[in-house]
């Protein structure tokens, strides 16, 4: 899968994976910088709770978002794959100039609307400058191949991970999300070693990664981005890994980059928000 097609005219928009636990509050500045992307008191923003099993995932964003200035927020139940087909669900997601996918579940994503039409509009969408913001596993789901489970650990160990199709908005990065917290290192890496073609991108709680259309990655948050740039890998053992057993990686790159700094995904160059103020 690959993302949608940007034409003459448009610009995409930014894709925003958030890895989870941000304050629902009005000083969250992530939530903040999504709100005034798309438009603060003009924003059009549409909620898909679809990955959670919360009847009021929903509505908690709501209030969040209406608290930071948003006037017209629609939350948009997809709950089955005729969900997705719905001409009504679909104007409301057609006419968001921002989409915002709660935590929960990432297959739930995937097996309710991959390949739908709903899938296809906001696809659509952010080629054409809709921003697409996405929290926990909706972090995971924005991006063409995402992590689906795994288990937790600091070393890439054969069967690790497993992967499924995501969203596809962009095919440059893989998310990873709780990244810390979880202790996720080792099953982004083993997500790497499948296929060395993407940059890992692991986010902490309370952080989010600010991809713009240009793919320079803004980072703001508390905690840290965890850039793992595979672009130079020598060698790969996971064709002969057994399962369960350690796989080995040579060549990797490592960044942690914290609010403010940046990271070009087409240079693979890093840059600190320190040195920017200089």
């Amino acid at each position: 899968m690959c993302s949608a097609k940007i034409t003459d005219h448009n610009q995409r928009g930014w894709i925003i994976p958030i890895g989870g636990g941000e304050k629902k509050v009005r000083a969250s500045k992530i939530l903040s910088r999504f709100v005034e992307l798309c438009g603060e008191s003009a924003a059009r923003i549409a909620i898909i709770p679809t990955a959670s099993r919360l009847d009021d995932a929903g509505e908690r964003y709501e209030a969040v978002f209406r608290e930071l200035g948003a006037q017209q927020i629609d939350i948009v139940n997809l709950e089955s794959r005729d969900d997705c087909e719905d001409s009504e669900r679909l104007a409301l997601l057609d006419q968001a100039t921002g989409i915002f996918f709660t935590g929960g579940n990432q297959l739930r994503l995937a097996t309710i609307t991959g390949g739908t039409r709903a899938s296809g509009v906001i696809r659509h969408g952010n080629a054409r400058g809709v921003h697409v913001a996405g929290t926990s596993a909706g972090a995971a789901f924005v991006c063409e191949h995402m992590i689906a489970f795994g288990k937790g650990g600091p070393t890439p160990k054969g069967g690790m991970a497993t992967l499924s199709p995501g969203l596809g908005l962009t095919n440059r990065v893989i998310i990873d999300q709780h990244f810390r917290e979880r202790d996720r290192h080792g099953r982004l890496l083993t997500a790497l070693a499948y296929n060395p073609f993407a940059t890992g991108i692991g986010v902490d709680e309370n952080t989010a990664a600010f991809i713009g259309p240009d793919d320079l990655i803004e980072v703001l948050g508390t905690g840290a981005l965890t850039v793992i740039d595979v672009s130079d890998l020598e060698y790969s053992s996971m064709a002969a890994a057994k399962q369960g057993k350690p796989v080995s990686l040579i060549g990797v790159k490592l960044h942690i980059l914290i609010e403010g700094d940046r990271y070009d995904l087409t240079t693979h160059i890093a840059q600190s928000g320190a040195s920017q103020e200089r």
